[in-house]
This record gives C-alpha cells, structure tokens and sequence, in this order.
C-alpha cells in the first residue's frame, strides 16, 4: 500500500511546523523587546528564565527527528516550485547546523545572555567595565565553544561571521578592511586640512517631546507602517520583528544632541522597512527573512545615509524643522546644516560617527574580536587593547568605560561576528543606491520633495521581496550587475564630501 504523502500536503505540513517554531522564537523576542524597554530592574531573573525555557523548546522543535525527515523526504521531490525547494534547502541547512548544538548548550548561552545583559546595563550606569569583564569573559569562552560546535575553515571568527554574513570570510574582510585604510585615510587626511564646517547648533537644547514628535513624522515619512509597528525608547535603538505586520523601532534622545534622535530614527526606519517589505505568506521560512545583516544593514544605512544625510532631503523637511525649533535653527541656512549633519571628525560613539570615521569604528571591533577568539586578547585588559586601537585609527582616548568598551550592546547580547556586517551594509548601500538613481529618473527631485515612495517600492521589488533566497553577493549581482564593489562607497564618499570640504 503506497501511504507517500502528495508533496503539497508534505509541504504544508513542514510549513505549519516551521511556523510553530517561528511562534516561539517571536514569542521570545516580544519578551526580549520588553526587556530593552519597560521590563521592571527586579524582573530580570525570572525573565532569563523564560527565555531559557523558550529557547530551549524552540531548539527542541527544530532539531527534531521528525522534521529532519520530512526535510530529507521533501529534497527528493521533484514537484516544488523554485522559492519552495529554497525554503526547504535553507531550513535542511540551518536544521543540520541547529543539531550540532547540544540543549545544554542552547540552555547556558540563553542564561548567561540574560545575565550578561543585566550585567552590561550595571556596568554602564556605574561607568565601570570591571563589573561586566567576569560574564563578558564567560560569554567569550561560550562563544570560542561554539566555534568548535559549528566547525570552521581557516580562522575560528568564520564559524560566527557565517551566523550573519553567509560565506562571508575574514580574508573578505581583512581585504575590505585594507581598502578602508588604504582609500579612506588619505580622504580623511585631506578634509584635515580644510576649514573644519561648524555644527555647534546641533548641540543646544532641543526639547525631548517636539524630538520625538519629529523622530514620528520622518518614519512615517519615509513610509513606516504605524499600524504595524511602534516607536519606544531604549537605551541602545534597535529594531525588532515578530511578523512583517509587527514590527517595532526604538531610539534614544539627548536633549544637547539633534542628532542622536533624529539619525536613530532614520536608520531604525530603515530596517523596519525591511522587515515590514518581506513577503507575510513565507512567514516562518527562510524566504520570508532577510538576507543578511550586511544586506539588513544596507537598507538602514541607504535611508540613514545617502536619502537621510543628502541635501535634497532637507530641502523637503529644513523649513518645517526651523518652524519647531527657531531659536536653534532660524539663522542657519540650509546649506549650513547640510554641512553640519555631515561634518567628519574623529569620535568616540560608533553610533554617532561620521559616515567616513564610522567604519574605523567597526574595524576596531572587528579587530577585537578576532583577537579574542584566537586568545590575542583578554577580557581583562580588553579597556586598554580598546584605547590603543582608538588612538592608532582615530586618535581619540575614552575618558570614560561608558564612552569606550561599554557602549555597545552587541557582546552582552553574544553577537560576535555582526559588527562588519555594519560596513558592509554601507558600501551594499552605495552601490543599490548607484543603481536606484540609474533606474529611477528624477530620483533626487522625489527625495527634495519629500516623495519617498517610488524608492520604497525599487527597494521592496529588488531587494525586500526575496527574503532569503539569494545570499547577499547573489542579489547585490541581480540588482547591480556586479558583486559588491567598494570602490562605489568611495566615489560616493569622494563626491559628498570633496563638496563639503572644497
């Protein structure tokens, strides 16, 4: 008797189980969202221990043997449309990868995330790094276990790089890295020689509530759906997705910094369109989830940066920010904030850097972190390894824990690996945007005028729609015709600033 299964049935079956893990990894980022904005001091523990507990049964249902099998039985038909034999080909790949990791394991690293998170927002508030270096140094052990649970060639940093960047490598990056070096310093060197622009105005008070009614107005702007998604505050921005219909941004804001709002804003937006752009009936498959980080990143750093940061923007939103805020704004021409947002200057917060500077800022961690998986370095001195890389690249000192080793999230939460793929998503963001302007004609005039929406729509047609399809370097090939190219980041770079700094 013949009990095989038609393959549409099979599939809806592996979806539906595909989709009850999705509901419990979301269920865990809802309560990891509530945990970076309005989770109580003394909920901490009983909230690792949640999240410990959902990890570990997200981890049990997707290694199952039942899932492997269907897995292995859907590969062999040969009666699946392209997107369903990718959904099957990535979830067998990310299936085979989850088996190595033994539940104790799963269940150690959550613990010690929620602790080490805690741990980090302590040490923060007490300036002190000495308070987080005993769990940064157990997250760190953790992290060189797992290497060894996922396997590598060449470098143990490729087993974790490959968690965000798929076959990414760090010979890729050490080869991006020195073209920063080599292209970027003699930029950098040459605006040190030219009159300095001003943004002084950017630093006097400009009142938390009209910055939040401002930071609301540019999402929506830019084409952020509210009824699917919401603003918060947190003490680092980010973004978070439960679904393409729940998607959800935080930023900060310095009453003494315009920038730190409205930038934040801009570039959370920017992941969020993403996310609220992936296809809702792939919900739970690799084909309805990003790409990548570097290509996350791009989408972030495209709106952040070459939309947000441009003068044609402002020309649509500078009157209206004048209005609000006149006693700041009203002798400033356009042109001098132009030149403010955009001044390039050696500084201490990654996240507040210049668009040039920035990636020496990432290149720091990179650098870092390689050295700690192959035991370079120690958490124990990792405050100084941290001061001498910033005053060799960038020569500036922290004067401060909170200002130098501690101002990121990223090693409290186990993300090694993730911070190149910030640069990369800048130079992918360069060239998808070279091929925007190619494709849409008069794409700076909708932008001056504050029209966004053809934009959005090339990004959620060429990029968004895909998911995980391609991996970065085969869609940055579809849209642009060419593997990711930093040369088109420096003629970029070269010709806003060489403007700004004539």
């Amino acid at each position: 008797m013949n009990t095989r299964k038609p393959t549409s049935e099979l599939y809806s079956t592996f979806t539906a189980k595909m989709q009850a893990i999705a509901d419990v990894r979301n269920a865990m980022a809802v309560l990891g969202w509530d945990q970076e904005t309005y989770l109580p001091e003394k909920g901490a523990a009983f909230r690792g221990q949640q999240l410990t507990t959902l990890s570990t049964i997200a981890h049990e249902m997707f290694t199952a043997t039942e899932l492997g099998d269907i897995l292995q039985e859907l590969r062999s038909r040969g009666d699946l449309n392209a997107t369903q034999r990718k959904n099957v080909e990535l979830s067998q790949e990310d299936y085979e990868k989850n088996k190595k990791y033994p539940a104790s394991f799963v269940a150690e690293m959550s613990q010690t995330t929620n602790a080490c998170y805690h741990a980090w927002i302590k040490a923060r508030k007490a300036n002190s790094y000495a308070e987080f270096e005993p769990l940064l140094a157990k997250m760190v052990l953790l992290k060189k276990q797992e290497t060894n649970i996922l396997g590598f060639e060449g470098h143990p940093y490729n087993a974790l790089l490959n968690e965000y960047e798929k076959g990414a490598s760090t010979t890729m990056l050490d080869t991006i890295f020195d073209a920063v070096k080599t292209a970027l310093t003699p930029l950098l060197r040459r605006i040190e020689q030219r009159p300095q622009v001003n943004k002084d105005f950017l630093h006097l008070r400009y009142e938390r509530n009209k910055q939040w009614e401002l930071g609301i107005a540019l999402l929506k702007d830019m084409g952020y759906d509210m009824g699917a998604g919401r603003q918060d505050i947190s003490e680092h921005p980010f973004t978070t997705s439960f679904s393409p219909q729940d998607v959800r941004v935080t930023t900060r804001i310095d009453e003494q910094d315009f920038g730190n709002m409205t930038w934040s804003c801009i570039h959370e937006g920017g992941h969020a369109l993403y996310e609220q752009g992936l296809p809702a009936e792939e919900y739970g498959l690799p084909c309805g989830e990003a790409a990548s980080l570097g290509i996350h990143e791009s989408q972030s750093r495209l709106w952040e940066n070459n939309v947000g940061r441009s003068k044609a923007f402002w020309q649509h939103h500078y009157g209206k920010l004048q209005q609000t805020f006149p006693d700041n704004l009203q002798n400033i021409s356009l042109d001098q904030f132009y030149k403010g947002i955009n001044l390039v200057q050696p500084s201490l917060i990654r996240t507040e850097a210049d668009e040039l500077t920035y990636h020496f800022h990432v290149m720091i961690r990179y650098e870092i972190e390689k050295g700690l998986l192959e035991g370079t370095y120690s958490t124990k001195d990792l405050d100084q390894v941290w001061n001498r890389y910033y005053q060799e690249y960038l020569h500036v000192s922290a004067p401060s824990a909170t200002q130098g080793v501690l101002q990121d999230i990223h090693w409290s939460h186990g993300s090694f690996g993730y911070f190149p793929t910030y640069s990369l998503g800048s130079f992918y963001a360069a060239q998808f945007f070279a091929a925007a302007q190619q494709q849409l004609p008069g794409l700076t005039e909708q932008i001056a005028t504050g029209q966004y929406g053809k934009l959005l729509s090339w990004l959620r047609e060429n990029i968004h729609r895909y998911g995980r399809f391609y991996t970065s370097n085969e869609l940055c090939e579809k849209v642009t015709g060419q593997p990711l190219d930093f040369q088109y980041f420096l003629k970029y770079a070269e010709d806003k600033f060489g403007e700004i700094y004539m």
